[in-house]
């Protein structure tokens, strides 16, 4: 079975210390889950307006991104990286928190809409919508008027593990992405836990800040 060819993997998320570890940089989580397994170290890159690693990973060399734009204006680094190492779209992968899962579930799909996330907006604006993405389950608040607030707080303790428990499992599946294609990735990602999509017919994206 033949896997998929990835060259560069973003994990979405806001720069500084006061936005460390809140629910909106689980892709920065991500991206740092696969540098320390791999043995790659993050360096700044200006000219990109991002931190990069080169990392291999499945007997592959890549790159890894955390755009340091802020999240609204991930897009441009990410442009700017997969223009400069000739990166075509199918061999992009883009991980970022999502309200509309429970905290601790995590998927894996390619294309789709940004469903109200401002940093996967100005992305898919960047670079079309046909690249992989990785959703990171956070909750939500209940209330729309509570959003902002809440994916830039910290999660409680419970909530927290269950972020990392998912990180951890989507780090896991990338090799085999890499090596043995999308569907045994995603029957390993998604059969982990019994929760179905909560982006179904019928149930409204929440809106992000």
């Amino acid at each position: 079975m033949t896997g998929e060819p990835l060259k560069l993997i973003v994990g979405l998320g806001n720069p500084g210390t006061e936005y460390a570890r809140t629910r909106h940089n689980a892709g920065f989580q991500f991206a740092d889950e696969l540098a320390r397994r791999h043995g790659a170290t993050f360096r700044s890159e200006p000219r990109h307006r991002g931190e990069v690693a080169r990392v291999r990973i499945a007997d592959t060399e890549l790159w890894l991104l955390k755009p340091m734009s802020y999240m609204n204006h991930s897009g441009d680094p990410v442009r700017s990286v997969a223009g400069f190492y000739k990166v075509p779209m199918e061999s992009l992968l883009v991980a970022y928190d999502e309200l509309d899962f429970p905290a601790g579930v995590v998927r894996l799909k390619q294309g789709g809409g940004a469903a109200g996330h401002n940093g996967m907006r100005d992305v898919i604006g960047q670079m079309g919508d046909g690249f992989w993405r990785l959703r990171i389950g956070i909750g939500h608040p209940g209330d729309r008027s509570q959003v902002l607030d809440y994916v830039l707080g910290r999660a409680g303790a419970a909530d927290a593990q269950l972020i990392q428990e998912a990180i951890a499992a989507a780090a896991d599946i990338v090799p085999v992405l890499m090596q043995d294609g999308a569907q045994p990735a995603m029957n390993r990602l998604h059969g982990r836990d019994p929760a179905p999509d909560a982006a179904g017919p019928g149930v409204a994206p929440a809106a992000k800040g």
